[in-house]
């Protein structure tokens, strides 16, 4: 795999020792991914949230916008270039995912309390691929995919999405304001497996640590297992 290193890219200096351990450890997506998989998931009991690697680092818990940026910041460092997916809902709660492309192939990491909803392995020929694999996983009670943007995080003017203390809310804002590409889900797949989710949640309601996992595709999921 040929990639492309950051001229921004920070020296290893500028994370705390815990962090660079981290960095050290984790060399691939899949290594990230089977660290975020471990991680509680962020409900943000105590109010929104949204922080860096630092500080998922500090608390212990990450969700998915969270996830994705410190997949990027670690993976930077490993040569890969620091990419966020926005997948957007017409619920506006969109869902937010680090990709990579590896062989010509593009995956990704990410952390969900969806099961469906987390990482890909690196098997999609295309962006347009990788999101459709999240379509049907996506339909919930309110949840339909209508577009997706990609922010290269190079672009932005601060560079505090790596190791900022707080709250990075101009990244979310920069998720906002991309331009997204349309991309609904078809109404006879939408119509299918929202009756299939519908009758899942009438006789399981929302446990939180439950999701269907009942979608195609899954040899591609990089998911939690189950406990």
């Amino acid at each position: 795999m040929r990639v492309l290193r950051s001229a921004e890219e920070p020296p290893r200096v500028r994370f705390t020792p815990k962090e660079r351990q981290l960095i050290e450890r984790l060399r691939t997506p899949l290594q990230v991914q089977a660290w975020l998989n471990c991680l509680p998931y962020n409900w943000e009991r105590k109010g929104p949230t949204a922080r860096t690697l630092r500080g998922v680092v500090q608390h212990g818990t990450a969700h998915c916008f969270e996830a994705a940026l410190s997949a990027a910041a670690i993976l930077e460092q490993h040569g890969f270039p620091p990419l966020l997916l926005d997948i957007e809902s017409v619920d506006l709660l969109d869902h937010v995912l680090f990709v990579y492309e590896q062989h010509g192939k593009w995956g990704a990491v990410a952390r969900s309390r969806c099961i469906g909803l987390n990482g890909r392995k690196p098997v999609f020929g295309s962006l347009e691929d990788l999101v459709r694999s999240y379509q049907a996983p996506f339909i919930d009670q309110t949840g339909r995919v209508k577009a997706y943007g990609v922010l290269d995080l190079r672009t932005l003017s601060k560079g505090t999405w790596r190791t900022g203390k707080g709250n990075v809310p101009h990244v979310e804002q920069a998720l906002r304001d991309l331009p997204h590409k349309r991309f609904p889900t078809p109404e006879a797949e939408y119509r299918k497996w929202k009756a299939r989710f519908t009758g899942w949640w009438d006789a399981h309601g929302r446990p939180e640590h439950a999701w269907p996992d009942f979608y195609p595709g899954k040899e591609t999921w990089i998911a939690p297992r189950r406990t």
